[in-house]
C-alpha cells in the first residue's frame, strides 16, 4: 500500500463492519480507536436511525455519525439530532403516488429521528413500529418532513434492485432513492441531493479536509456515493456485486474483519 495516510475515515455500519447477526468484532474497534488517537477523523456513515446507534457508541466510544443515508449528522455521545436534511411532504406524496401506480403490490413507512409510522400491510423485519398498529394508507400521517421514506414488497414479488430500478425512473428529480439489502425488497427514499456521499462531502469541507484525504467503505447502493466521492474507497468483498464498480478498491469481506485488515494497513503510512 503507498501514499500517505488518510485524515478522514467514513465508513458504513451493517455488512461493513458489524455482522449481518449483530456483532461487531475487537480488531475492528481497536482500530478505529487507534486511527482516532492518532488524530484521524471518523465518521460511521450510516442509513440506521439515530434509535439504533446506541450500541454502536457504547462498542467504539469515538467518533461522528452521519445516519439516514445522509439526512441527518447525529452526536453519538450525547444522542443529539445537531442538522437534518428532510424530504418536504409534497415529496413524501408524490413519492407514494408514483411508486403505487408502478408497483401496485409496495407498501410504505415514514420515519423521523425518534418515530416510525407503518401502513399495516408494511410487514417490517426489523422495527414494529413505536405504535405497532399500522395504518390504512401512509398518507393520513404524513404532514411532517421526514428523516426517510421506506417502501417494501412484503410478500418480496420484486427484488430491492429490481424495486429500485422502476423507482430511479419513476423519482428522477424528485427524490433520492437507494437501497441497502439485495436480498431483501425494501427501498430507502431521502429528500433530494441528500446522501452519504453530499453529507460526508460537506463535513469534510467544514474540517477542511480534501476528498484525496478521506477513505471509505461500504457493501450496499446507499453507500456508493460515499465510495464515489472519497480519493480512496472500498467496496467489500461480501457486498453488492455492483460495489466495486463505485469503489476505488475492493476490501477482504467483512466476515474476515476485511475494514480493520486494511485500515491497519493506511496506519503505517506516513503522515
Amino acid at each position: 500500500m503507498t501514499g500517505r495516510r488518510p485524515k478522514l475515515i467514513a465508513s458504513d455500519l451493517d455488512g461493513t463492519v458489524v455482522a449481518h447477526y449483530g456483532d461487531i468484532s475487537q480488531r475492528t474497534i481497536d482500530v478505529f480507536r487507534r486511527a482516532h488517537a492518532m488524530g484521524i477523523e471518523i465518521f460511521f456513515v450510516t442509513g440506521r436511525p439515530p434509535r439504533w446507534m446506541p450500541e454502536i457508541k457504547e462498542a467504539f466510544g469515538i467518533g461522528n455519525a452521519i445516519c439516514g443515508n445522509g439526512a441527518m449528522l447525529y452526536d453519538l455521545h450525547n444522542g443529539k439530532v445537531l442538522e437534518e436534511w428532510l424530504m418536504p411532504v409534497d415529496a413524501q406524496l408524490e413519492t407514494v403516488k408514483r411508486l403505487r401506480a408502478a408497483i401496485p403490490q409496495i407498501s410504505f413507512a415514514v420515519e423521523s429521528h425518534n418515530y416510525f409510522h407503518r401502513e399495516k400491510k408494511y410487514i417490517p423485519r426489523w422495527d414494529v413500529g413505536l405504535d405497532n398498529v399500522g395504518v390504512e394508507a401512509i398518507e393520513e400521517i404524513m404532514a411532517a418532513p421526514a428523516l426517510k421514506l421506506l417502501a417494501r414488497c412484503s410478500d418480496q414479488e420484486l427484488s430491492s434492485d429490481e424495486m429500485l430500478e422502476i423507482a430511479l425512473k419513476e423519482l428522477a428529480g424528485i427524490v433520492t432513492v437507494t437501497h441497502s439489502n439485495p436480498h431483501d425488497s425494501l427501498l430507502e427514499i431521502s429528500a433530494i441531493g441528500v446522501s452519504k456521499g453530499a453529507t460526508l462531502s460537506k463535513m469534510a469541507a467544514r474540517l477542511n479536509i480534501d476528498a484525496a484525504d478521506c477513505v471509505s467503505f461500504g457493501d450496499n447502493p446507499n453507500d456508493f456515493s460515499m465510495l464515489q466521492w472519497c480519493g480512496r474507497s472500498y467496496a467489500m468483498a461480501d457486498g453488492h456485486p455492483d460495489g466495486p464498480k463505485h469503489a476505488k478498491s475492493v476490501a477482504p469481506p467483512h466476515t474476515d474483519d476485511g475494514v480493520a485488515i486494511v485500515i491497519e494497513e493506511l496506519l503505517e503510512l506516513p503522515a
